[in-house]
C-alpha cells in the first residue's frame, strides 16, 4: 500500500475501533481493550445507529465531550444478560456437592464476580438459608457497572420473569414456593429485605481491579466467554489468589480452564457444570 493509498473500509473501522476503546480506557478508566472484538464491534455499531453518528470516530468524540453519555456506553457494552437460578443444573449440583464441603466453615465468602444486576446472587441468597447457612454466609457481588450494581441492590425484578424464575428454581431443588420470597405490585416482584443482611455490592472492574478478600466460593458465569485470551488469563490470575485453599470456583456452560496459566492448579469438582476446586 502507498504512502497516500486508503484503508479499506473494515480495517479503516477496526482502527476507529481501537482508538475508541483506548480513548474510552484513558479518559475514564473503562477497559475494554481485551473484549471478543466480534461483540464490542456489534453494540458499538449499535450505539452509532442509535445515536444517528456517520463513524465510530464521531462516537468517540460524543464520548470525549459528553461524560454523562458514558454512562449509556456502559449499558451497551457491560455484559447484563442473567437471571435467577439460571441453569438449574448447575445451582443443583451446587446445592448437593459443593454445599456439604462449605458446612465445616465458621464463615462462607461467596463472591459473584461480574453479577450485572443481581438476580444470581439473590438466587444464591435463597439457596443458602434453604440449607441454613444463610446467618454464616457472606455474598460479595461486584460489577464494573454502577447502575447494574443499583439495580442489584434495589432487589427489585420485572414480574414478567417470575413465572421463569420459579421454574428455574423448582428445577434447581427449591423447596419451598418461590413467591414466599417476595411481594408484588403490577410490575416489579421485591424480594424480602432481610435477604441482603449478608449481601455486600460493590462496582468492581475484572479487568483494571485486584484481590480484596479471600474466598470460599467464586462464581463469574458467562463473563470471561466475552474476554480474549490475554484477559482471560488475568482474570483467572485474579481468581486463583482470591480463592482459599480448597476453595470453588464456577463458571458458564461454555467457559473453561482451558486458557489457566501454568501454575494455577485446580481439580475438576463437577465438569459437567463447570465447577472447578483449587487445589490445597
Amino acid at each position: 500500500m502507498s504512502e497516500f493509498e486508503e484503508l479499506p473500509i473494515d480495517e479503516r473501522q477496526n482502527v476507529e475501533i481501537n482508538l475508541f476503546l483506548e480513548g474510552l480506557y484513558q479518559m475514564y478508566g473503562f477497559d475494554f481493550r481485551h473484549y471478543v472484538r466480534s461483540s464490542l464491534r456489534r453494540r458499538i455499531l449499535n450505539r452509532m445507529k442509535m445515536e444517528k453518528l456517520p463513524t465510530v470516530t464521531a462516537l468517540l468524540e460524543k464520548v470525549l465531550h459528553e461524560p454523562r453519555f458514558v454512562d449509556k456506553l456502559l449499558g451497551d457494552l457491560s455484559i447484563r444478560v442473567t437471571e435467577m437460578f439460571r441453569d438449574p443444573s448447575f445451582f443443583s449440583a451446587f446445592r448437593t456437592q459443593v454445599v456439604p464441603e462449605l458446612r465445616a466453615h465458621s464463615e462462607i465468602r461467596i463472591w459473584h464476580a461480574g453479577c450485572a444486576t443481581g438476580e444470581e446472587v439473590y438466587a444464591m441468597a435463597i439457596l443458602m438459608q434453604e440449607e441454613g447457612l444463610a446467618e454464616k454466609t457472606k455474598i460479595y457481588a461486584t460489577d464494573m457497572n454502577e447502575k447494574a450494581i443499583e439495580t442489584a441492590q434495589r432487589g427489585a425484578f420485572p414480574l414478567k420473569q417470575m413465572q421463569t424464575y420459579t421454574k428455574n428454581y423448582l428445577e434447581s431443588g427449591g423447596t419451598k414456593a418461590f413467591s414466599e420470597y417476595y411481594t408484588t405490585d403490577h410490575q416489579y416482584a421485591y424480594f424480602q429485605p432481610m435477604m441482603k443482611d449478608n449481601m455486600m455490592f460493590a462496582q468492581h472492574n475484572l479487568v483494571t481491579d485486584g484481590s480484596f478478600n479471600e474466598f470460599h466460593v467464586i462464581l463469574c458465569r458467562n463473563v470471561m466467554i466475552y474476554f480474549d485470551q490475554q484477559l482471560q488469563q488475568q482474570v483467572h490470575c485474579l481468581f486463583h489468589s482470591s480463592l482459599t485453599p480448597r476453595g470453588f470456583l464456577g463458571l458458564g456452560k461454555k467457559e473453561y480452564i482451558l486458557h489457566m496459566p501454568e501454575g494455577l492448579q485446580y481439580d475438576e469438582f463437577i465438569p459437567q457444570e463447570r465447577i472447578y476446586r483449587k487445589k490445597a
